[in-house]
């Protein structure tokens, strides 16, 4: 019930920034989230005319107290989906999202089978050859006479 109690503490705590940033985000946040419709940058590193635009419109609608999600709605409504920088989680976007788990997790089993392999081989015993039984006797008289 405790480590219950601590994993419930310790999402509210992960939570709570994110739901902050959600309602009242900042420029240098959605910045780094929109991309320049001419040349294809992020906001942040573009000079262009169309992005000055954009950060005084991002800037004017964090002063109005629109949510980050209702200013990055705006701004797809009006230039379109490639504006975000990050590609939308359904359809073919969708797979910018699950390709690097799925590798992730192909790494993880190619790994762990390689890793199961090789404990499995050091516990076998070695199949050693048998040895020739007179060569065994005359190894042996030959090192009594360094005795």
């Amino acid at each position: 019930m405790r480590r219950l109690l601590l994993c419930a503490a310790l999402a509210l705590v992960v939570a709570a920034p994110a739901g902050a940033s959600e309602r009242h985000p900042s420029l240098a946040e959605l910045e780094h989230e929109v991309m320049c419709p001419t040349c294809h940058q992020l906001l942040e590193l573009s000079d262009a005319p169309v992005a000055d635009r954009i950060r005084a419109f991002i800037r004017a609608r964090i002063a109005a107290g629109d949510t980050k999600s209702a200013i990055e709605r705006r701004l797809v409504d009006q230039f379109g989906e490639a504006v975000l920088a990050s590609p939308p989680k359904r359809g073919f976007g969708l797979l910018a999202w699950l390709l690097p788990l799925l590798g992730l997790a192909g790494t993880g089993a190619v790994v762990g089978a390689v890793a199961r392999r090789w404990v499995r081989q050091s516990h076998e015993p070695d199949d050693e050859p048998e040895l020739d039984q007179a060569a065994v006797r005359r190894l042996e008289r030959e090192l009594a006479l360094y005795d």
